[in-house]
């Protein structure tokens, strides 16, 4: 096995409370874990997401908590799975900047399942998503994917594998052995699936907290991995490519969960500079919906294949770039209320989307993935256009949202399942998480203000 991975394994093991002694990089990780929780609860009203936890509450065990109305219990294994899963859903969970993955999303549901599971204090908790957070970047940062594989349930569920072993207090060799016993079930979902609808995606998110309660299970249990296991899989099996040459750069000194990017549109995140362009293009010329003749984007080729302009069903509409900006323009806005079911029965929405046109600009696609940049013009019936152009989305770092902005986000999100005392209660909850005797602070919160 690599030494860098040991190292990083040790680092995981050894690493106390106090060594993340940085205020500013707690603070963060708490408004990290604030905006993911809230993104779990209201993927838990997701038709799919109800009917799966419907079909498994029959068999139902017991240790942690469902993040879903009525609050029921599972295995941390079923609970992990349930919360990733619902917080997949809705598409508007964090994500690492620099390299490809979704981590909390990841990694925060399988560290709350083992965290209850265990009685673990709010700080172990906290420490276990700050140490997970730093696998997945670290390890994403050496791997090369393949093309059409999407990072769901690939170098995050290792790092939630990671974060869970931490909780168990395995030592460096046992978080090690974790991770790479992980490594046989990851998995290989498209990124097809997003513009086909294929809700099966979000399943993938959800086995990387399968993972963080299995595999350190499977660990203490005596199972044995092979040495090279995570090379092999990251470099010859899943992925294309693996190198653990700069996985060490920084470690201790910059922790990265301090460099991800939130999201308030409620679409894949290389959607969102077009729809930053378009709201400057709306500041500027006010137009009726009726009045837009069309709408000429220019975008770097990934986005520029989310175009269709009629997305099949409420997970699909999440990646069409056609879809989301006109329901920018008759809605005000692409969030979480304004990107729900009823906007692709909606008429005007409906109509302006085939008025929408998106494009590949090799040159843009030159500079990605370090810049995400668009170019959006906007023509009118009476002849007026406007053209606005991005080098990147707001809410990443160069451009961050302000923290009342994700905590208002929170507040919408977590008010579909909670009663506003609720939303309240828990958010002055999270903002304390590193004082938490057990993660019952969290729950019996949510238990008690659940809306029915």
């Amino acid at each position: 096995m690599g030494q860098q991975i040991e190292t990083l394994a040790e680092f995981v093991a050894q690493t106390r409370w106090e060594d993340i002694h940085d205020e500013p990089v707690r603070r963060h990780a708490k408004l990290v874990l604030l905006d993911t929780l809230g993104v779990v609860l209201a993927g838990s009203e997701r038709p799919e997401v109800q009917g799966l936890r419907e079909r498994l509450n029959g068999t139902a065990g017991t240790g942690a908590t469902v993040f879903a109305r009525g609050w029921p219990r599972h295995d941390p294994r079923t609970a992990a799975l349930l919360n990733g899963i619902a917080g997949r859903s809705i598409e508007l969970c964090e994500g690492l900047r620099f390299v490809s993955g979704q981590a909390a999303m990841q990694v925060l549901p399988g560290v709350l399942a083992v965290a209850e599971r265990l009685g673990s204090s709010g700080r172990d908790m906290l420490a276990a998503l700050i140490l997970g957070y730093d696998v997945a970047a670290r390890l994403a940062g050496g791997f090369t994917p393949r093309p059409l594989a999407h990072q769901n349930g690939q170098v995050s569920l290792l790092a939630a594998a990671a974060a869970g072993a931490r909780l168990h207090g395995l030592d460096a060799a046992g978080i090690s052995r974790a991770m790479r016993i992980a490594t046989t079930l990851l998995l290989t979902p498209s990124y097809t699936n997003a513009v086909a609808g294929a809700t099966a995606l979000n399943v993938a998110g959800g086995m990387s907290g399968f993972a963080a309660a299995l595999a350190p299970e499977l660990a203490r249990a005596g199972f044995e991995a092979q040495e090279d296991a995570i090379e092999q899989s990251l470099g010859e099996l899943v992925g294309a490519a693996f190198s653990a040459q700069h996985i060490l750069d920084d470690l201790g000194a910059v922790w990265h969960i301090t460099r991800n990017y939130f999201r308030l549109y409620a679409c894949c995140n290389p959607i969102h500079p077009a729809l930053d362009c378009l709201q400057e293009a709306l500041a500027a010329l006010r137009p009726r919906p009726e009045e837009v003749a069309h709408i000429d984007i220019a975008t770097y080729r990934f986005t520029s294949v989310m175009c269709t302009p009629d997305p099949p069903n409420y997970f699909a509409s999440k990646y069409s770039l056609p879809h989301a900006a006109a329901a920018m323009v008759v809605r005000g806005g692409a969030g979480y209320a304004a990107l729900d079911d009823t906007a692709l029965q909606d008429p005007g929405i409906a109509a302006l989307r085939h008025r929408v046109h998106v494009t590949e600009d090799p040159e843009m696609t030159a500079l990605a993935p370090r810049l995400r940049p668009a170019r959006l013009t906007m023509i009118l019936t009476d002849g007026r256009q406007t053209t606005h152009s991005r080098e990147s989305h707001r809410g990443d770092f160069q451009q961050p949202f302000g923290e009342s902005e994700i905590r208002d986000k929170f507040r919408e999100l977590a008010g579909v399942v909670l009663h506003p005392e609720g939303v309240s209660s828990v958010e002055e909850a999270i903002d304390r998480c590193e004082d938490w005797r057990s993660i019952a602070e969290l729950t019996e919160a949510l238990r008690r203000y659940g809306r029915d």
